[in-house]
């Protein structure tokens, strides 16, 4: 694993992970998440990462459409095209609400709960071999734990109302629907 030492200012830095100001920092760290993402859709996990999103949500219980589209933040069209994919590889099942026919839940099926079992292997197995390789493991995935957490909050508050101050911690460039 390369790691970068503090060096004086006139030093030349090549390489990716060149960066000498916060932005350019964080573009290399947003190169390597997209890096990442790329890599797990050319595993033959059984399914896409976005099909496995939701595959996972379901199995955690049967959920709403629309409340999958929030945690997921999809449209709810661009949802539905890929739950109408699920229902007909035979991955998922619609049902509707009892009581309340134009509510609809998501449900894994037997082959659905399968696919999810592979994908977690391979998936698990790349992505954690990844995390091994680094020797920092546990620090990796409690940071992304953390940008997960933070996502969700920031969404939240999004959601909730008028938009929040801005504190030290967000850069003044970041736009609304970036918060």
């Amino acid at each position: 694993m390369a790691k970068t030492a503090s060096l004086p200012a006139d030093t030349p830095v090549t390489g990716p992970v060149a960066a000498e100001t916060p932005d350019e920092a964080a573009i290399s760290g947003l190169l390597a998440v997209l890096r990442v993402s790329r890599v797990m859709e050319r595993l033959d996990a059984g399914v896409s990462p976005q099909q496995y999103r939701i595959l996972k949500l379901i199995g955690a219980g049967g959920e709403r459409s629309a409340r999958l589209a929030e945690k997921l933040a999809v449209a709810r069209p661009t949802l539905t095209s890929i739950a109408d994919s699920l229902v007909a590889a035979g991955l998922a099942s619609r049902q509707a609400e009892p009581g309340d026919r134009r509510v609809v839940r998501l449900y894994l099926t037997e082959a659905g709960e399968a696919a999810v079992r592979r994908a977690d292997e391979a998936y698990a197995a790349w992505f954690g071999s990844l995390l091994d390789y680094t020797g920092e493991r546990d620090r990796i995935l409690a940071d992304l734990q953390l940008l997960d957490d933070s996502m969700t909050e920031r969404r939240r508050a999004r959601l909730a109302g008028p938009e929040p101050q801005q504190t030290s911690a967000q850069p003044a460039s970041a736009t609304a629907s970036e918060r």
